[in-house]
């Protein structure tokens, strides 16, 4: 990788400032840097996997452990966008991060992760237990270093294997709360791992020229559109199966079976589309379709589930 921190960056037709020159760095930016639309994903799943073990959890462990979860996960998102500054700079949808934006330098970003990586995995530890926090240590290590700086910028299955260090929340929850990990945890990492090559792929096929210009190795980019379709309709075709296999195998209630199955066949609807709508404007819209759909069908699997474990008496279950 080319040195970062030695990189100048357009900021938006003005002046550009070297990246080592005094920080202009807002609150904002701070948070920018935890990626919060992620963070808000990774706490919500992981909230679900401590309601959902057996046995009671204190409130205010559950409330320590799903922060420092939240606090790890933001220190990825911060090791993250330190590493790919570069890449950063010259896609759309990423040139504005407070990084190539020359509001945060990079050696402010790094020291920011390893402080809430370090700080959230120890707090962890000590006040919660020592399993729940060496799984949110390898799941920092596995985004920041296995997926960030290897796999990212080195395969098309980047976002295959990469997929696992967004799918341990709900299993570092469970750990949290139980202090195991029982069947259900290792289901619900096995939705989010098939749930992202799809939900990821769609966003990678109306966004192939940002990653063909970064030189990301993403499927489209690599293997071409009909190939990355073919591989998002296969995961599909899993995904949605073993999605509703907690309701079959007895750990959710009639609701979960219910809005699965039906979530579950819009889903591969639109994988179908996707499949079937190959150029121009109609294929664009299915992709994003797709990947705007898969947010919410995620969501509504683990809604219910947490819906299940909290009022199941007012569910009727």
């Amino acid at each position: 990788m080319s040195d970062v921190a030695s990189r100048e960056y357009d900021l938006s037709q003005t002046e550009p400032r070297p990246l080592d020159a005094p920080s202009y760095a807002s609150v904002s930016d701070y948070i920018a840097l935890l990626k919060p639309r992620v963070m808000s994903l990774v706490i919500f799943t992981a909230l679900v996997g401590i309601v959902r073990a057996p046995g009671e959890v204190h409130p205010v462990i559950a409330f320590t452990a799903l922060l420092c979860i939240a606090i790890g996960a933001g220190a990825s998102g911060a090791l993250n966008m330190w590493w790919d500054a570069d890449i950063d700079a010259v896609m759309s949808r990423t040139k504005r991060r407070p990084i190539p934006a020359g509001h945060v330098t990079p050696g402010e970003a790094l020291a920011f992760g390893l402080t809430l990586s370090v700080g959230s995995v120890l707090v962890l530890g000590l006040l919660v237990n020592e399993l729940s926090a060496a799984l949110l240590a390898f799941t920092i290590f596995f985004y920041a270093v296995v997926y960030t700086m290897w796999l990212k910028r080195s395969t098309p299955q980047n976002i295959v294997i990469g997929g696992a260090a967004g799918a341990f929340p709900p299993m570092v929850g469970w750990a949290a709360a139980s202090g195991g990990i029982g069947l259900e945890s290792i289901l619900l990492f096995l939705i989010i791992f098939f749930w992202t090559p799809p939900h990821f792929w769609a966003l990678a096929l109306y966004k192939s020229g940002d990653y063909a210009r970064a030189g990301v190795p993403m499927l489209p980019v690599v293997s071409g559109t009909a190939e990355t379709r073919r591989q998002i309709l296969l995961y599909t075709l899993i995904l949605v199966p073993l999605a509703m296999s907690p309701f079959f195998l007895g750990m959710a209630g009639l609701a979960y079976g219910v809005v699965s199955g039906i979530a579950g066949g819009l889903m591969l609807l639109l994988a179908v589309q996707v499949y079937r709508r190959r150029e121009g404007a109609p294929a664009e819209q299915a992709a994003r379709r797709l990947f705007g759909f898969s947010i919410l069908y995620l969501f509504l699997l683990f809604a219910v589930l947490l819906v299940e474990a909290v009022a199941p008496a007012g569910l009727g279950l």
